[in-house]
């Protein structure tokens, strides 16, 4: 075979295939931020939030976020979901600015706290997102019933907030994220104020629903033991001005139980968190 007919190797083959493919064909990530930062000005000296913050999040990822109180992975979440400006850098919601991907409601925001009305019971919490976006009645109510069967509370839906454990209040919260079916979700702590045996069997809830749905989901949180339970990928930031330290990929299945967390893998995981955290507070 003559020299200059020698096929290309084949990931040459693939560069060149890269190159011409449209841009429609390059996958687009869930969550995209480049060198954000944060200040916050006050009387005597800025605060800095978050400095020079780069992370990408696929769509489909379960992604954790960890550190230390104070070290902003609350703002972090605020920002992506346009809640807090950024002083410098670039945000991108599925290849938006996050303003428009809320005003498109691409993403649900859980809180900490679950936020719910107490005049309005559980039904009609889950049906308030719907009832503003301008759904009928019935079919805000179909939806609703639907997504409180798939947290689990099927047969409360006339129970009012304050009828209602911790663990199923925040389950409400859940399915009202999850009514107008975003593509993101967003949790803030969501089970930091329960007891460890309700945390423990909502993460495991949780996990079953993100197996089943597959929704990027980006997770803050001061557990060790939950983010390593919980995500495929952990981001792991400093004390403030928050920066990422390291961003650690689970080697975990993605079909996850509880009793893995008595395995050598994921001890392996939570003693690499831990490690990371440590070298956080000594940079």
């Amino acid at each position: 075979m003559p020299a200059d007919s020698t096929p290309s190797p084949p990931s040459a083959a693939l560069d060149e295939d890269a190159k011409t493919a449209p841009p429609s064909a390059v996958r687009q990530p869930a969550v995209a931020v480049h060198n954000a930062s944060v200040i916050y000005p006050s009387a005597d000296a800025p605060v800095h939030a978050l400095s020079n913050i780069d992370l990408r999040i696929e769509e489909g990822e379960f992604v954790a976020l960890i550190g230390p109180s104070g070290c902003g992975k609350t703002t972090l979440l605020r920002v992506i979901a346009d809640l807090e400006p950024i002083s410098a850098g670039t945000v991108q919601v599925n290849g938006v600015s996050p303003q428009a991907a809320r005003l498109a409601r691409a993403y649900g925001y859980v809180f900490q706290a679950p936020a719910l009305f107490p005049w309005r019971n559980v039904l009609a919490n889950v049906m308030l997102p719907l009832q503003i976006q301008g759904r009928s009645r019935a079919e805000g109510r179909a939806i609703a019933m639907e997504h409180l069967a798939r947290v689990g509370l099927a047969g409360f839906e006339s129970k009012y907030p304050w009828q209602l454990s911790g663990g199923m209040q925040q389950r409400v919260s859940i399915a009202r994220a999850l009514a107008f079916e975003p593509r993101i979700l967003m949790m803030d702590e969501p089970f930091g104020a329960l007891d460890e045996i309700t945390r423990d069997r909502l993460n495991e809830q949780l996990q079953q629903l993100w197996q089943r749905e597959r929704r990027t989901v980006v997770f803050v949180t001061h557990s060790i033991a939950e983010a390593v339970y919980l995500s495929t990928r952990i981001v792991v930031m400093s004390p403030r001005p928050g920066r990422i330290v390291k961003v650690i990929d689970s080697p975990l299945p993605d079909a996850r139980h509880l009793g893995l967390r008595d395995t050598q893998a994921f001890i392996d995981v939570a003693h690499a968190v831990r490690e990371a955290l440590a070298d956080g507070h000594h940079d």
